[in-house]
């Protein structure tokens, strides 16, 4: 990923989908998505929920999701000095 988006608010995203099992409705199974997406609207997440809504049988449970930015504006400076080790 490069480091303009990551500076633009792009972070690395997991969600913790819970689903029920098509065949037996009573159980839950978990799927873990993870990608690079923008908080809070997440809209690559939203993508892949709304694509699993119309095309997967298994009707979503709760979705939990984290992100972590790489790098932030506050992160990122510009360096003075510059040493050489041999």
């Amino acid at each position: 990923m490069s480091l303009a988006l990551q500076l633009k608010g792009y972070r690395l995203t997991t969600a913790e989908i819970l689903y029920h099992l098509p065949d037996h409705p009573a159980v839950l199974q978990t799927y873990v998505w993870q990608d690079y997406d923008v908080a809070p609207q997440y809209p690559a997440l939203s993508k892949f929920l709304t694509f699993w809504r119309r095309e997967l049988e298994g009707r979503l449970h709760s979705v939990r999701v984290a992100a972590a930015g790489l790098v932030s504006a506050a992160e990122w400076r510009h360096t003075e000095h510059m040493r050489y080790l041999h």
